[in-house]
């Protein structure tokens, strides 16, 4: 479990969105939320969008599989992550959010509390920078080796918002420290629009990169004997290639996504033979125009 704790901080902090129809500005807001579905998306292009507001977006996540940068650790679970955002027209916002898994015990994992501040620049506001800190408030006390984080991201899209890259860092620290870093590609197809709903499907392409440290083993002689030593190395390496497959409904005030994702793990240290993992996942959301 410790093995992968940085990569479940990292999770703890991906779903940020939004959705209520707010007069003349609905359609902004939906691609929005489309892309505050996603899991590294921050909150600037909101800010772009409106000039005054108060938002609260209340959302929950089913995934039908537990993987940790997508390994199978051989427990068969599912976890569910509810989380209030809010956010406002000066940049600002801040989450609570909690991990359940089915399995675990105790089951109610982690609790996330974050505060951070996102714009978008540019004379065409195609680009987007946002910054927060969250802080990790375990169940088990274990588990409390990464108990801060500090998030930096910036992004690119394009004019319609159909095609974009975000790349994002992640510094975690405590009583150990670490950092990753994740690439994200999308592109977004309008399925359906109505005046009232829409319906996209946007495929997209997690890279998640980070330090970890492996136990490594080399012989030595001592005292006329070949010895085997244990030892720790931290290394910089590819923890997993991910592939998204969401379809998402937007319906008045209401946002909902079903998805399908492919992870490619990356052998590290001593492992072998990793599996390609995969599994479903479905959320729900509202938004609360303040």
């Amino acid at each position: 479990m410790k093995k992968y704790l940085p990569l479940i901080l990292w999770f703890s902090g991906l779903f940020y969105g939004f959705s209520q129809e707010i007069t003349t500005k609905k359609s902004d807001i939906d691609e929005i939320i489309d892309e505050l579905f996603d899991e590294d998306t921050t909150l600037d292009e909101l800010v772009a969008s409106l000039s005054n507001y108060q938002l609260l977006y209340i959302s929950a996540n089913y995934t039908s599989d537990t993987y940790f940068s997508g390994r199978d650790i051989g427990i068969n679970q599912y976890n569910i992550r509810p989380q209030i955002t809010y956010v406002n027209s000066n940049g600002l916002f801040a989450s609570l959010s909690g991990t359940y898994y089915s399995e675990f015990q105790p089951k109610w994992d982690v609790t996330v509390a974050s505060l951070g501040f996102g714009k978008s620049i540019g004379k065409k506001k195609l680009f987007r920078y946002s910054t927060s800190y969250s802080r990790y408030f375990y169940a088990n006390s274990e588990d409390n080796i990464f108990s801060n984080a500090i998030n930096f991201s910036f992004g690119v899209h394009n004019k319609n918002r159909t095609i974009g890259t975000v790349i994002s860092g992640d510094y975690l620290f405590g009583n150990d420290q670490s950092y990753q870093i994740l690439s994200r590609s999308y592109i977004k197809l309008n399925l359906v629009k109505t005046k009232k709903a829409t319906l996209n499907f946007t495929p997209q392409l997690n890279i998640i990169t980070g330090k970890q440290t492996i136990e490594l083993s080399r012989f030595v002689v001592e005292n006329g004997m070949p010895t085997s030593q244990s030892y720790s190395s931290d290394v910089f390496n590819l923890y997993n290639t991910q592939v998204n497959l969401p379809l998402q409904l937007n319906v008045n005030s209401f946002d909902f996504e079903l998805g399908y994702n492919i992870n490619f793990p990356s052998e590290i240290g001593d492992e072998t033979n990793l599996k390609n993992t995969s599994y479903f996942n479905f959320s729900v959301a509202y938004l609360i125009d303040l």
